[in-house]
């Protein structure tokens, strides 16, 4: 790579680093954030998904508004919407304004992702792509990596604001390097128009099944509001392909989502993020509550799949067309769904070596598959659609991971609930249901659990945490019977890829 190159792929990673720090922090702040607004689990968990909700809906628009006005410009539009907001998370008087501003941070972080990927990929050679998306994707795994940490750190130290303020300092920054490094880029197809029914469709759908199976438990699965919500959902994802039938310029164009290759290599960052959502969700929860780490050191136990992770995803683009990208898609599948089953058979006094085996699995597998996939769905689409077969990549993956989660939530909330309320009647303890309900959400040492076992003498007690440890960790494996099947469902699209396909960007006329 020459100087200038060099200099323009810096500048991106810069902003993916940043981008990498926004998602899997925010996790670590759910507690502190509940605390300080005075807000319930069921809020407060909305400052995580309204931000996948607006950035996995709008990174296909993005993608084509960069392919048809330019991706330079479009980059710039992006970090100005996405610096004010993370500025406003820095100084929310409220709970609202919180939920409000981590939506336009979505918004924003939706129109820099393709851009990003758009612009590092049409500024290397062919044979150096896959080297790009590796150091990307490190990047982004760095920013994984760091973010819980930091998070940990201010919000056990009250400042949880202060990790906005981060986002804040290197969107400013990636700002001013891309006005003095990244050159303007000729602008594409000015005359499609932007899909708004086909986004609303779409948008709504994961709306409504997201907020299902955020409410489900508290409201009832079979509640009305419930089915409603469900059959909602369901008729619009089913309502999707003929609105894009149906429109001039569909967001998905028709011709892409005919290319088999195309389509399966997308699907191969969507199909692992579950796995690697929960994990990151729910090892530091584990930690904290079964083992009794400190939320600082719970956000350290993710090291070992977080490092790994980065470390694949720096060197295993060089492999990407010595050894293929089938063979690296199947094998990192199939060591993640080792990983998956593993989770199957813990036992809460295994504690953190319990989940090591997992772990690392998950990072050596995670490292094989994210940098190939984002490399195989570019490749296989026309090079003229590169910004947009970027979004729609990482749209499957926060997509699919958000729903994952959802879904993976809702059963681990339910199989703990269950297994609590057995495991309290085996040992004799009678305990109400709002009782059980605020104990299968609170860590043992935590003061509303501390409140609850007031109530019962010292020996009463130490049963209660020894059967609220079990049901976590039964809940848990709930969870992750759907990442199992999901990333089984992987390893069987990976194994039908096509390597002749998925080697060099296609042909203009491979994708119509």
């Amino acid at each position: 790579m020459d100087r200038q190159t060099k200099a323009i792929i810096a500048t991106l990673l810069v902003a993916a680093f940043m981008v990498g720090t926004d998602f899997t922090g925010a996790m670590m702040l759910v507690t502190p954030i509940e605390l300080e607004y005075g807000a319930d689990i069921t809020t407060t968990q909305w400052v995580l998904n309204i931000y996948a909700l607006t950035f996995a809906m709008l990174l296909v628009t993005a993608g084509r508004l960069g392919d048809m006005f330019g991706r330079r410009r479009l980059l710039l539009v992006g970090l100005g919407i996405f610096l004010p907001a993370a500025l406003v998370c820095t100084i929310a008087p409220t709970i609202g304004w919180l939920i409000g501003a981590r939506g336009v941070q979505g918004i924003g972080a939706a129109i820099i992702w393709p851009c990003l990927l758009a612009i590092g990929a049409t500024s290397v050679p062919d044979q150096q792509r896959p080297i790009f998306f590796g150091l990307f994707l490190g990047a982004v795994g760095i920013g994984n990596v760091i973010s819980p940490f930091l998070a940990g750190i201010l919000g056990g130290l009250g400042q949880w604001r202060m990790f906005f303020l981060f986002n804040v300092i290197f969107a400013a920054l990636s700002l001013l390097l891309v006005l003095r490094f990244v050159p303007s880029d000729a602008a594409e197809d000015r005359h499609e128009r932007i899909d708004y029914a086909g986004m609303a469709t779409l948008a709504l759908a994961v709306l409504a099944l997201l907020y299902a199976l955020d409410v489900g438990a508290d409201w009832g699965w079979t509640s009305p509001p419930i089915i409603a919500l469900f059959v909602a959902s369901a008729v619009l994802f089913a309502a999707f392909p003929f609105v894009e039938n149906w429109v001039r310029d569909p967001m998905v164009p028709l011709a892409m989502m005919r290319n088999r290759n195309f389509v399966a290599a997308l699907s191969m960052n969507g199909l692992i993020a579950p796995a690697l959502f929960l994990l990151l969700l729910y090892v530091p929860q584990f930690l904290h509550k079964v083992s009794g780490w400190s939320v600082l050191w719970a956000a350290v136990g993710t090291l070992p799949l977080l490092g790994v992770l980065t470390t694949l995803s720096l060197t295993v683009g060089r492999f990407y067309m010595s050894v293929g990208p089938r063979r690296l898609l199947s094998i990192g599948h199939a060591i993640v769904v080792l990983g998956m089953a593993w989770t199957l058979f813990i036992r809460p006094e295994w504690g953190f070596w319990g989940l090591l085996p997992t772990l690392l699995l998950m990072g050596i597998g995670g490292g094989m598959v994210f940098a190939p996939a984002g490399t195989a769905a570019v490749n296989a689409a026309d090079p003229s659609r590169a910004g947009l077969a970027g979004g729609l990549s990482y749209m499957f993956h926060l997509g699919l991971g958000a729903i994952g989660v959802g879904a993976g939530t809702a059963l681990m909330f339910t199989g703990s609930l269950n297994s609590l309320a057995a495991g309290l009647k085996a040992i004799g303890v009678a305990m109400d249901r709002s009782e059980q309900l605020a104990l299968n959400a609170a860590a043992p040492s935590g003061k509303t659990a501390q409140e609850i076992l007031q109530r019962y003498g010292a020996e009463e007690g130490g049963k209660i945490i020894d059967v609220s440890a079990q049901a976590f960790t039964t809940g848990l494996q709930h969870a992750f019977w759907l990442a199992l099947a999901f990333a089984v469902l992987g390893l069987i699209v990976a194994l039908s890829l096509d390597d002749s396909k998925l080697k060099g960007m296609a042909a203009p006329e491979a994708s119509g």
